[in-house]
């Protein structure tokens, strides 16, 4: 229950394979339809996440953390509501319709959150999501994967907005760039202020430090955190480019042992 589980509990059919989840459209005509894209507080997928979150809490204390799941709001959210493809017709030929689903399904998700974000809280949980960031205050990765199929535009237009509340309404927030076509908006994302970090994703086939220094300078250049996964090999290339200040080093892979490993920590403690 986390990959557009929100989605789920605002009228998608949702399906789950063996290692992933996935919906179906529930707005096939906007004028017939726009009402069936609304959060049902009384859904059974939200009982059960409910309660999977209760054994979770249960099960955890002392021993890990509980943290919220996947849910993708805003663009991401309408993709599913209307079907990807169709979405990109909207922008076109129903722009209100997608105005108002936006207006009316960040109302739903910021409820939502604050819900599961009380229950996390009042458990006595920090508050984490599947970028295990860990904070005591409001935090969750804040994204719109549907981006890759537009231009600046439009992104400014339809889905900035609510980016920016999410971003506001946070007290921390890391945009999740996915993919190379997604790198368009990467300038406009990194002028919302209240922005705290970047996790670029450059896809696969695309993988390496070294090709990507450009664009993370220019996160730290805007005074946002930069997110990492790289090779150990790539780590003094990593102190060459950049600042410390700001750096999440959330994966180091081809680390072979515990020596290797306090090797490493020792470097980066000493990285000025």
């Amino acid at each position: 229950m986390g990959h557009e589980i929100f989605s789920a509990w605002c009228g998608c059919t949702y399906h789950f394979g063996e290692t992933t989840t996935w919906t179906e459209p529930v707005i096939l005509d906007w004028e017939k339809d726009f009402d069936k894209g609304t959060l049902d507080l009384e859904h059974p997928l939200l009982f059960a996440m409910n309660r999977y979150i209760d054994c979770l809490l249960e099960l955890g204390k002392e021993s890990f953390i509980v943290g919220h799941t996947d849910y993708h709001p805003g663009g991401d959210h309408l993709a599913a509501l209307r079907d990807p493809a169709n979405l990109c017709i909207d922008l076109l030929e129903n722009p209100e319709y997608v105005k108002l689903a936006l207006e009316k399904s960040y109302k739903e998700y910021f409820y939502i959150y604050e819900r599961f974000y009380k229950k996390l809280k009042n458990a006595g949980m920090p508050i984490t999501s599947w970028l295990p960031g860990v904070s005591k205050e409001k935090y969750f990765i804040v994204s719109c994967d549907f981006s890759y199929m537009i231009g600046r535009e439009m992104f400014n237009e339809f889905f900035l907005p609510g980016i920016m509340e999410e971003c506001k309404y946070l007290d921390h927030s890391i945009y999740h760039l996915d993919g190379i076509g997604a790198l368009r908006h990467l300038d406009t994302v990194l002028d919302i202020k209240e922005l705290g970090a970047v996790q670029w994703v450059c896809g696969a086939g695309n993988e390496g430090y070294a090709r990507w220094v450009p664009v993370y300078q220019k996160i730290q250049a805007k005074r946002k955190g930069v997110y990492l996964d790289i090779h150990i090999r790539e780590l003094d290339l990593v102190f060459e480019t950049l600042k410390p200040d700001g750096v999440w080093f959330h994966h180091i892979s081809g680390i072979k042992d515990k020596e290797m490993l306090d090797s490493v920590v020792k470097r980066i403690e000493k990285w000025r």
